[in-house]
């Protein structure tokens, strides 16, 4: 009988960051495409792959140049109220792929498209996929063309998959392409942006609070600004905070071009680590954070799920807002068993591997791309409650939450949110 693979955290952590068996390495072998993992493992994927995550410049536009089946994912999200006349495809035939005309046709388009909106856009990001990838396709020259066409700028985004284990993933650059037209600007001491995500924080979030306390005025997010004149304030912010890792090089660039330095956050699920770093940050600043209410409530919040489900049992997902490695921890730290992670492993993951492995050596490890996987069997696993989307549908008997929200759960509040949704499936 055939069996998904997989291996228990206590055998990656002797094995150690050296040696994650091939199985986990999507590059070494055939990708599983399952419903768990087709919302995630593109880069043109539902929730904010590329092609939304290139829309977060306000009043931008995009033009899709890529085969039919690379775009058809498009028409869902097109279909958004505020994706509306924003969205726009390049015709290509396959004589155009082969030969690579297409490019010559991209000035062009631009141009056409601009001219026949009634607003003129802030900016025109041009998505590719695979196909010029391999093409070796010099975008950044099509897009100097373009601009010279159209009159205003014009930027990469590039859905390359091929680039998703490189230097630098689709994810990666699109954050950089994001910043790009960002000006030099006076720095105003009591303004910072916070980049990371492309959506807002939960409104609730603490950090809004704690950064007025320590006489931060504006705090800017690319998802809330209204226009794109405030979009160039952003270039005033005295720094920058990075809440997600993949939005580091970004912040490089700001260091770089535009004189502002940056500051570190990881969205944490562990209340003992969500206070320590807002400590560590406020002296920084030369301030001491208050966060006992907030600590409070979000422990508050564990106890009254505790109520609930003393018995929960948990898979943990990556197809959810959080580290799957870093969420089970939490939950094993609270208390609660975590029989299944599904997750791609990375060297990062290894700090929270060495703790679950002291905690729970048994804890199983799937690969959710790794093709064993369609035999995956949910009766043996004793899980009795789920966390993301991809646990969802391995465990479909079984309550649970997809917690892939677009508004994005951070710090103290994120801990509260989780597990008050937690606690209303449960019921």
């Amino acid at each position: 009988m055939r069996e998904a693979y997989y291996c228990t955290v206590k055998e990656l952590n002797d094995s150690g960051k050296e040696n994650i068996p091939d199985q986990f390495k999507s590059n070494m072998h055939l990708i599983y495409s399952s419903p768990a993992t087709l919302a995630f493992n593109s880069p043109g994927a539902e929730g904010f792959g590329v092609k939304r995550a290139g829309l977060a410049i306000p009043d931008s536009i995009m033009l899709i140049v890529a085969p039919g089946c690379c775009g058809r994912n498009t028409s869902l999200i097109s279909s958004m109220r505020e994706y509306d006349n924003r969205f726009f495809y390049l015709m290509m035939d396959e004589t155009d792929i082969v030969t690579g005309r297409h490019l010559k046709k991209i000035p062009k388009a631009v141009e056409e498209v601009c001219a026949g909106l009634e607003k003129k856009p802030s900016v025109v990001m041009i998505c590719i996929t695979c196909v010029d990838a391999l093409l070796g396709t010099d975008m950044e020259r099509v897009c100097r063309k373009a601009e010279e066409r159209a009159g205003l700028p014009v930027r990469p985004c590039y859905m390359y998959a091929l680039t998703r284990e490189g230097r630098k993933p689709p994810m990666v650059h699109v954050r950089q392409s994001l910043y790009s037209l960002l000006e030099p600007a006076k720095k105003k001491g009591n303004v910072v942006n916070l980049l990371g995500f492309f959506s807002p924080l939960v409104d609730d979030c603490e950090l809004y609070e704690l950064l007025h306390s320590a006489g931060i005025k504006t705090i800017h997010e690319i998802s809330r600004c209204r226009d794109f004149d405030e979009y160039k304030t952003m270039a005033e912010a005295n720094f920058n905070l990075v809440l997600h890792q993949e939005a580091r090089a970004a912040a490089e660039d700001f260091h770089e071009r535009l004189r502002i330095p940056f500051i570190e956050l990881r969205r944490l699920y562990q209340t003992d680590k969500i206070e320590n770093q807002y400590q560590a940050f406020g002296s920084v600043l030369g301030v001491a954070f208050d966060t006992d209410a907030y600590r409070r409530e979000a422990e508050q919040a564990v106890e009254h799920f505790r109520k609930v489900r003393p018995d929960a049992s948990f898979a943990v997902g990556e197809c959810m807002n959080g580290d799957p490695f870093e969420m089970a921890l939490a939950l094993l730290k609270y208390g609660f068993k975590v029989p299944e992670i599904y997750g791609t492993i990375t060297i990062e993951n290894f700090v929270y591997m060495k703790h679950i492995a002291e905690l729970s050596p048994d804890t199983k490890v799937f690969s959710n791309m790794e093709p064993t996987m369609l035999y995956y069997d949910p009766k043996k696993s004793g899980v009795n409650i789920t966390i993301g989307k991809d646990a969802l549908y391995y465990h479909q008997g079984c309550p649970g939450i997809m917690w892939n929200q677009d508004e994005q759960p951070f710090g103290f509040a994120g801990v509260r949110r989780l597990f008050e949704a937690l606690k209303e499936v449960a019921e």
